[in-house]
């Protein structure tokens, strides 16, 4: 099944602060995330974001500054968003199937979060290069039990180009401008 941008939501998981240092390969993650979180913004894809106990592990990255302008933050408790009252409140404002997941840890709060949304009937994608753990073995192993459990494994540009559907568009030019960021 191929993302529409129509039918989308972004979702960014716990990217904060206090946890960053300790990601594996943060810079990349965290450009990524926000590369993808523009384009989301320039196609109008709704942006929900996620802040696990913020009083001590932070507030989302302030590289991801302009995107948590343009979101919406929830804060919870649960490492499963889903299972936070708010956050279902929330995101059934939206009425979006398709749910596009980001953020950290990869391996406890995205996978939890990812995995309890496949199974309540959303549609589920992982940009893998948009997620982060702090072991490289932690990643890995989350990634492919989501893939088990049906969300699909995609990257950042293919989320993108599965938004943007066709080139020759006005907003595909604009886009395109950055596309190597």
């Amino acid at each position: 099944m191929l993302l529409s941008a129509q039918d989308s939501l972004l979702l960014i998981v716990d990217a904060q602060e206090r946890l960053l240092p300790a990601i594996h390969q943060r810079d990349i993650v965290t450009s990524r995330m926000r590369w993808l979180g523009e384009i989301a913004m320039q196609l109008d894809v709704p942006i929900l974001i996620t802040e696990q106990y913020p009083k001590g592990l932070g507030y989302t990255v302030s590289s991801l500054q302009e995107i948590i302008e343009a979101g919406r933050v929830v804060e919870k408790t649960h490492f499963s968003a889903l299972k936070e009252q708010t956050f279902r409140d929330v995101l059934s404002e939206y009425n979006k199937k398709h749910i596009v997941v980001m953020g950290m840890e990869t391996h406890v709060c995205v996978m939890q979060t990812a995995i309890d949304m496949q199974n309540a009937g959303y549609q589920v994608f992982l940009p893998s290069d948009t997620v982060g753990s702090r072991r490289p073995t932690d990643k890995e192993c989350a990634i492919e039990r989501m893939r088990n459990s049906g969300v699909e494994i995609i990257t950042s540009e293919m989320a993108a180009f599965e938004w943007l559907e066709k080139s020759g568009t006005d907003t595909f030019r604009h886009i395109s401008r950055n596309w190597l960021k």
